[in-house]
């Protein structure tokens, strides 16, 4: 197979996988501290314990501007889709600007993706495959297999932090800095089943869902965090069965959250404003199946 080939089917990957409404994931307690953040001022003190605390802390932080990338690996090939937007972490709303990978001429093959996040549901606009461009999809999260961990193209930043009440493990790192601000690195794996009976009442579902749906429950991460216990650069690591091809994939999403407090301004879709249509699948997955609009 050729490079060109190479790359138009993992750009067919990241939008039948990152971006398709009908994403096609396979289905299929102990807790250890690890070594204490000792010796730093101002320590969070036990790993898994501060974790826990993370998306709480996020609540309390009440919004932020966040910058999202998703690196997808099938077939030797890998490509990014990258988000970028705000979050308003007490109401659990946000709208990230979404760009999907280049062809392989080096042109962008779609418009940008714009994304609303709120409870229970995802909303995108420009999404392509017959659906007119002044009206939104609207897809419950709790019916996705992956529970919209990946297929947005971006994780949801509070969900991402929610995943993290699940930690089972963690150690300290140590101490290092994202984009000038000092943070402690904390590595660890969390288990989906775990972070859904912990989680808040919108996210129950969507992570029993993921749990489910990916191929393993438990979910490897990178967490830094700053002297308030904030996220400030999030990377976890999932894994699934691609449906059509049953192939797995490995897919790497980074959630990267500064400028805290910033003013956020999200209004959802008027009833009007949705498409009630079927949705005709993009030329890039294949098959040109419908799948309904929710």
């Amino acid at each position: 197979m050729d490079r060109r080939e190479q790359h138009r089917r993992a750009g067919r990957t990241a939008v039948a996988v990152g971006i398709m409404v009908g994403l096609g994931a396979g289905a299929t307690g102990c807790s250890g501290s690890g070594a204490a953040a000792e010796g730093v001022s101002g320590s969070l003190g036990d790993p898994v314990a501060a974790l826990h605390r993370a998306a709480d802390t996020l609540r309390g932080a009440g919004t932020s501007r966040a910058a999202t990338s998703m690196e997808m690996a099938t077939g030797g090939t890998r490509v990014t889709i990258r988000g970028r937007g705000v979050y308003d972490y007490r109401h659990r709303i946000g709208r990230l600007t979404v760009v999907l990978p280049e062809d392989p001429a080096g042109t962008s093959e779609h418009r940008p993706i714009t994304e609303l996040l709120a409870p229970g549901a995802l909303f995108m606009k420009n999404r392509g495959a017959g659906v007119p461009p002044d009206k939104w999809v609207r897809v419950e999260t709790a019916s996705l297999s992956d529970g919209n961990l990946v297929t947005g193209g971006v994780t949801d930043p509070y969900t991402a932090a929610e995943v993290l009440r699940g930690t089972r493990r963690a150690t300290y790192v140590g101490q290092t800095e994202v984009a000038g601000t000092p943070v402690r690195h904390y590595r660890g794996t969390a288990d989906l089943t775990t972070a859904a009976a912990s989680a808040s009442a919108d996210d129950r579902a969507p992570l029993r869902a993921a749990a489910r749906g990916f191929a393993s429950a438990e979910v490897p991460f990178d967490a830094y965090l700053d002297d308030e216990g904030r996220i400030r650069k999030l990377r976890q690591r999932f894994s699934f069965v691609n449906g059509r091809e049953k192939a797995s994939v490995a897919v790497a999403s980074t959630t990267l959250l500064y400028s805290f407090g910033t003013p956020v301004d999200v209004r959802l879709p008027r009833p009007q404003d949705i498409y009630a249509g079927r949705i005709a699948e993009n030329e890039s997955g294949g098959g040109g199946e419908n799948q309904p609009a929710h």
